[in-house]
């Protein structure tokens, strides 16, 4: 068994507590689901949100929506560079895998697809990491 990470992004259109909620459960769902991931793999959790989202913290989505209570959480505010991409919010992922990173699938939905083209363009996540939100 190693540690590996799981990265992944999403962006909401609004900067309300329901959406940042919403759109933060998909990604978490979506990762998951992706990389077969159960709850008792997962080491810790990072999320950073860029600084026009406010509402609430995305670690209340993985505790009240998904009911993930025992993996530690950090939130921060994303460093703003100019012309970055508006309304994000990042995860970064540790687990407990027995598998290889090559087989590690990051997910990125909504205009957040754009952070990492090379990532979106592998085969195996064409389908699978289309935001079906």
């Amino acid at each position: 068994m190693k540690i590996l990470a799981i990265r992944g992004a999403t962006t909401v259109n609004k900067n309300t507590k329901e959406e940042i909620l919403k759109e933060t459960a998909v990604l978490m769902k979506k990762i998951m689901e992706i990389n077969d991931l159960k709850q008792e793999d997962i080491i810790s959790i990072i999320f950073t949100m860029t600084r026009d989202l406010d509402e609430v913290y995305p670690s209340v989505a993985v505790r009240e929506i998904m009911g993930i209570i025992d993996v530690p959480l950090l939130n921060f505010e994303e460093k703003y560079i100019k012309g970055s991409l508006k309304k994000c919010i990042r995860v970064l992922i540790h687990i407990n895998s027995n598998k290889e990173k090559s087989e590690i699938v990051h997910v990125y939905l909504n205009n957040a697809k754009n952070l990492r083209l090379d990532l979106n363009m592998r085969s195996d996540c064409d389908e699978k990491c289309s935001n079906s939100s």
